[in-house]
């Protein structure tokens, strides 16, 4: 695919935009140094049940919902199977995970569980937002999280920060290591739903939405808590809800959408990215969604901004995705763009829920049949491994 000339013009841009960060330093004053060895030895041999290496590192680009368990119960046998197998890389929880009953031990004990019979660490996610995407909520016995339009409106970083620390270290005691947050997206159509109207935005103004996603994410990480910020390359200006179907904001997109991430990456803070389902032929010309676009998630992302990190899909069941381009062929395209971790949320029908062997499955053959090549399932692997180890508290 082919980068348009106004790409680099935008580009040069960018190369010489160093807007000062939540802090006042400016963001082009540090380099995200990523090492070129994995810093880990997993085990000094497969695990019982593991096929080969290629089964394991397919297995660590798989995170999955469970549906609406509470517990990990011995009757639970596949899931048990495939996190003992490596076929689970990641779990996101959702609210609907929580006991109605005494839900902080319970859901301590919980990823307790899936943490032991799992021989590689899993990435534990969830989306904490604050606001409306607050899983963790004061009724269930957990804390108050205001909404990212909250913290926008008040400007005040350290308010952002001491709210963030206080839920980063709730989350890192119940046993998250990642946060599915914050969200980067600026504020440009007051009548979107998904973002803008649920005050997920912290603004419509860029320079606001990075100071204050800078100050949330220095607040996660004071407790060890990683954060993937989304949704690239922006839905703020988007009409319609990926979780429903096709978004396209090519017409009323905007380059300044790029800028929150642009310089969150610069500043070496940017843990991960979630790469979005919405259509942008301005980035790729052939229209294909976000998280199947090597354009934008490789050409733009890893190319142009600089990034390094690992790369997240949003929910591959959204019908963004699920209704138009098919379960095998929307994960080997996904891949191939340049996604790292796919996730399943599991927020669906139960007939359309699916387990993390047969994703492993599709991605395997994908890789036999030479659709995906094994130097872009390693190249996954080495970023996940990077980030499992990191320790985030050490750039406080």
């Amino acid at each position: 695919m082919r980068i348009t000339i106004l790409l680099f013009s935008i580009l040069l841009f960018l190369t010489h935009c160093t807007p000062k960060g939540a802090h006042g330093i400016s963001a082009a004053t540090e380099t995200l140094v990523i090492p070129t060895e994995i810093p880990v030895t997993i085990t000094p041999a497969f695990p019982a049940g593991v096929k080969d290496s290629l089964d394991l590192k397919i297995g660590q680009m798989i995170m999955i919902g469970l549906n609406d368990r509470t517990s990990l119960s011995v009757s639970d046998s596949v899931l048990r199977s495939d996190l003992a197998t490596c076929k689970i890389g990641g779990i996101i929880l959702f609210e609907k995970n929580l006991c109605k009953t005494n839900a902080k031990d319970s859901l301590k004990l919980f990823i307790s569980d899936l943490q032991s019979a799992s021989p590689v660490p899993l990435f534990m996610g969830i989306d904490e937002e604050g606001g409306k995407v607050h899983r963790l909520k004061e009724k269930a016995g957990f804390i108050k999280m205001p909404s990212a339009g909250y913290f926008g409106k008040l400007d005040n970083t350290d308010s952002t920060f001491i709210y963030s620390r206080n839920l980063a270290e709730l989350m890192a005691d119940l046993g998250f290591n990642i946060n599915f947050a914050p969200c980067v997206d600026i504020a440009y159509n007051p009548q979107n739903t998904v973002v803008v109207k649920a005050e997920r935005s912290y603004s419509a103004n860029w320079e606001v939405v990075e100071r204050q996603a800078s100050a949330f994410i220095d607040g996660m990480h004071d407790k060890g808590i990683k954060c993937a910020i989304k949704h690239y390359p922006g839905h703020g200006s988007s009409a319609g809800d990926t979780h429903k179907g096709i978004a396209d904001v090519t017409k009323q997109w905007k380059w300044e959408e790029l800028f929150p991430y642009k310089d969150i990456i610069s500043s070496g803070n940017c843990d991960a990215i979630i790469s979005c389902h919405i259509i942008n032929c301005r980035l790729d010309t052939t229209c294909l969604p976000s998280t199947l676009s090597k354009a934008v998630n490789t050409d733009m992302l890893r190319n142009i901004l600089g990034f390094k990190g690992v790369l997240f899909s949003d929910d591959m069941q959204m019908f963004a995705i699920s209704k138009h381009y098919g379960l095998e062929n929307s994960i080997a395209m996904s891949i191939n763009s340049g996604v790292d971790v796919l996730v399943f949320g599991n927020n669906v029908n139960e007939d359309d829920r699916i387990t993390a062997s047969e994703i492993h499955g599709y991605i395997r053959k994908a890789v036999e049949e030479g659709r995906i090549s094994k130097e872009r399932i390693d190249e996954a692997y080495k970023r996940i491994m990077i980030l499992k180890k990191k320790d985030t508290r050490k750039r406080l």
